[in-house]
């Protein structure tokens, strides 16, 4: 799945594109989240464990024809450079507060003349496509800048309508503590009002993606209910964190 496709099948279907978050980000790890079918993993880099080797991390998924997405660890053109040689088919950038941020994380992310972007070669050593020159559309990276702040949700309008910004990114637990709310409660709130709503409203204007982490199967559901279509569904740790549950259950139902 190209990162086009992925943006396509995000805001055309009537179902969400649920994908898996890797905070444990090593190739053995992100293999093993691909092997299971999830269309598209994130590698965090912000509050993850940073890969000691990212391009054979984001190779892991590749290998699979999984679309790969690294939130960098902030809005620095030479972070975000490193992550697209290195493969990556979109990228999250956080704490983008205001349109110029939004621009400076699009101009990072594109090619001359939508971007900035400096031509790195040894993506072609990793046996990606080096999307240079004349390169398919559907081949260019995917911008996802986070609105995750009392002034980001001031500015939300202008940052989707922002020229290379391909999908805004909620991080619906610092949004919460930003407002002073709980996260259940911004959660709950389908009111006209709810910031979950002006945001999935102004990507819908713009014809970009909303997106957004769940973490959770359940609050991932009720954030496609608010009209996000690019929902993290779940993580590598809490899948290791809750499968001794799913042995158990099974070991119990074979005692039957």
């Amino acid at each position: 799945m190209t990162a086009r496709t992925m943006h396509s099948a995000a805001t055309t279907s009537d179902d969400p594109l649920w994908g898996l978050w890797s905070n444990y980000a090593s190739p053995r790890v992100v293999g093993s989240l691909a092997a299971s079918g999830a269309p598209w993993i994130c590698v965090d880099e912000q509050h993850g464990y940073p890969p000691d080797d990212l391009a054979a991390t984001i190779g892991a998924g590749l290998a699979r024809d999984v679309t790969m997405v690294v939130r960098v660890a902030w809005n620095r053109p030479e972070l975000i450079g490193r992550a697209l040689d290195a493969g990556a088919s979109a990228i999250i950038v956080p704490m983008v507060e205001d349109p110029s941020q939004a621009q400076s994380a699009a101009r990072a992310c594109h090619y001359p003349p939508l971007g900035a972007r400096s031509f790195g070669p040894a993506r072609r050593a990793f046996g990606v496509d080096a999307a240079y020159g004349g390169h398919a559309p559907e081949d260019e990276p995917q911008c996802l800048v986070m609105v995750e702040s009392a002034a980001a949700l001031t500015h939300v309008e202008e940052i989707a309508q922002t020229e290379g910004v391909d999908g805004i990114f909620v991080g619906p637990f610092d949004l919460a503590l930003a407002l002073g709310v709980a996260l259940d409660d911004l959660l709950a709130d389908h009111s006209s009002s709810s910031p979950l709503v002006r945001i999935a409203a102004a990507c819908r204007r713009a014809g970009i993606l909303a997106a957004a982490y769940g973490g959770t199967p359940e609050r991932a559901r009720v954030l496609a209910a608010h009209g996000f279509g690019l929902v993290v569904a779940g993580t590598d740790d809490g899948i290791l964190r809750d499968g001794w549950a799913g042995i158990r259950a099974g070991l119990a139902a074979g005692a039957e």
